[in-house]
């Protein structure tokens, strides 16, 4: 099954004010469902139901406190000219993310799973799916916004399966940190 790990965004306030930036942005993009909003951590791709076990035990090792991050910026992958992935980035609490995903992907790495890239924390709001316009000039408006502050208190195991009206995520583990 094709599974990740991901640090999910749920605070309603949070959500709301991505909602808010999703309708006012008027770009030829598909976005993200509200309850898919998340951090990937570490995409994991195809696993077996006896490396789901592993991953678990991997996960369940992990002791982390919880920790706040606000949610400021937005961006771009690629590039603005050639927008692929329209995200929302995080300011205060990025240093405890950070943190985080390094005991994961330091975990889920003595299971042979190596990062594909360097983590760069940011929850994807819109998928561009055809070559559209540079989107600079509409991002500009967004660049000082911020859209609030949430308490990451869990990390969790997900499968996802790909369907043409979009991913359904499933959690598979949740991993609670001390409060």
């Amino acid at each position: 099954m094709r599974t990740f790990v991901a640090i999910e965004v749920n605070n309603k306030d949070v959500l709301n004010s991505i909602h808010k930036i999703q309708a006012e942005l008027n770009i030829k993009a598909k976005p993200v469902e509200l309850h898919n909003m998340h951090f990937t951590v570490q995409f994991l791709g195809e696993v077996s139901e006896e490396m789901i076990g592993k991953i678990s035990d991997a996960l369940n090792s992990i002791e982390f406190s919880a920790f706040s991050i606000s949610f400021a910026s937005i961006g771009v992958f690629p590039k603005p000219n050639f927008p692929r992935v329209i995200w929302i980035g995080t300011d205060d609490g990025i240093n405890e993310l950070e943190k985080l995903a390094e005991m994961i992907r330091s975990k889920l790495l003595q299971l042979g799973f190596s990062p594909d890239k360097k983590f760069k924390p940011h929850v994807t709001i819109f998928r561009v799916k055809n070559k559209i316009e540079d989107i600079s000039d509409k991002l500009e408006k967004f660049s000082s916004c911020y859209f609030g502050k949430q308490t990451v208190s869990e990390i969790k195991l997900k499968k996802s399966e790909l369907t043409p009206n979009g991913p359904i995520y499933t959690d598979l583990l949740v991993v609670k940190g001390k409060q």
